[in-house]
């Protein structure tokens, strides 16, 4: 859920890479009057989920503010096109999940940890195996949750992830029954096994919600920073045995970009993550997906709250 941060960060598939629209904001149009042609041009990779458009804009805008020339792709819903567009150069920079992407570059190796540096640690070397880097990660933590209704909680007495029953349907991404995180961490670490009632879904998108929502499910794998749980008042299960990792919020950026853009680049990415934190997070994800807020203004209007555009 990763998403795509697929958990929602992990997985694969085949999709096609597309422009975003220009109500997402593409180009450098009002976010800056002029980019300095001494700075090296930005192409913002974005996934399809309302938090990377968001955190996306907010890189982007700020970046474009200060003489970069920036343009925005959307990438679709797999990890497996970012790597792709990278490697294309259709994109040059995106923001990651860093326990995701590290689980992903290492074909779910689980090195992967609740500690964010030493999960940063353990994903650089395998960025540089993509000619890839990472900047500073944030403090702002989405990573993926098992969450039930307030009345399947009530009726199965579930607190925590190990209290599910092996007879609940569960849903979630499409890697969940290989991801470590998800079903396979369900039972290597939690003992349990749904596997024999997953429903593979679109990795914390309005699908799962409504699979939720209706019962068609009794446990939804969601991002921790959806604006959908408070809303709904749905639970959250207790994670007493660590199975979720540090999915820190972490800029990448391809190694030529990182390069030429230097220190200041590096500066300037620093600046805006260090802005972010979960709290926030959660805020910006609810003005979007349930204010129905456009992303490019949401993130017009942070930047100027934190001083940065």
């Amino acid at each position: 859920m990763t998403r795509n941060r697929t958990i929602r960060h992990l997985g694969a598939g085949i999709a096609s890479l597309v422009m975003v629209a220009a109500a997402t904001g593409c180009g450098n149009d009002d976010e800056s009057s002029a980019p300095d042609a001494d700075k090296p041009a930005i192409t913002v990779g974005i996934q399809d989920f309302g938090e990377s458009q968001v955190v996306s804009q907010v890189y982007g805008q700020h970046l474009a503010s200060v003489g970069y020339d920036v343009d925005y792709q959307e990438l679709g819903g797999f990890r497996d096109l970012v790597l792709t567009a990278f490697e294309s150069g259709d994109i040059n920079f995106t923001p990651e999940y860093a326990a995701s992407m590290l689980e992903f570059l290492n074909d779910n190796a689980g090195e992967a940890t609740n500690d964010v540096g030493e999960t940063v640690d353990a994903l650089k070397p395998q960025l540089e195996k993509k000619d890839l880097v990472a900047f500073e990660p944030t403090e702002a933590v989405n990573t993926n949750t098992f969450v039930v209704t307030e009345e399947t909680a009530k009726a199965e007495n579930l607190t925590s992830i190990g209290d599910l029953g092996d007879d609940l349907k569960l849903g979630g991404p499409q890697d969940c029954p290989t991801n470590p995180g998800c079903l396979a961490g369900l039972k290597s670490i939690y003992g349990v096994d749904l596997s024999g009632n997953f429903t593979p879904l679109d990795g914390g998108g309005p699908n799962t919600k409504r699979a939720l929502k209706s019962g068609d499910i009794d446990v939804a794998v969601l991002f921790s920073t959806d604006g959908a749980i408070a809303e709904n008042n749905w639970v959250v299960l207790e994670d007493d045995k660590g199975l979720l990792k540090a999915d820190n919020i972490i800029p990448v950026a391809s190694k030529s970009l990182a390069d030429d853009g230097g220190d200041d680049l590096a500066s300037e990415v620093d600046k805006v993550s260090a802005t972010l934190t979960t709290d926030k997070l959660i805020e910006l994800n609810k003005r979007f997906d349930i204010d129905k807020e456009d992303a490019k203004d949401i993130a017009e209007e942070f930047l100027a709250d934190e001083g940065l555009n």
